[in-house]
């Protein structure tokens, strides 16, 4: 059974840095595209990674602060984020789907979610 295991979120400061992990288990990542999501409280969920056309896509909320990594060895998907913004407060949510991790497509698989609060 497939299953996405999340870490990383927390609390920091305006201007910080977090790592969001995600592991897949139960199967080989290769076989996965992974999305990132957020949802803050009150809003609709946002998509903050997914592929379009081929490439990455970012939404203009976050370009320039997210970027994704790989680590296959691992299993896992990482989503760095730099210069944090109280605005980014929300639960952070991976989700995976055979192929790519298309746009607006619908995941088979989601992580467990990790709260991720900028505050000073």
């Amino acid at each position: 059974q497939v299953q996405l295991v999340q870490s990383g979120g927390g609390l920091v400061q305006p201007g910080g840095s977090l790592r969001l992990s995600c592991t897949v288990s139960g199967s080989t990542l290769d076989f996965f595209g992974v999305g990132w999501f957020r949802q803050a409280p009150g809003k609709e969920r946002e998509e903050v990674l997914c592929s379009r056309d081929g490439n990455i896509y970012y939404p203009d909320s976050v370009k320039g602060r997210f970027a994704a990594s790989r680590d296959g060895a691992k299993n896992t998907i990482y989503l760095q984020m730099s210069n944090l913004k109280p605005e980014d407060t929300a639960v952070y949510y991976c989700a995976a789907r055979p192929g790519l991790a298309v746009c607006s497509a619908s995941y088979n698989f989601w992580g467990q979610g990790t709260q991720v609060t900028v505050s000073s």
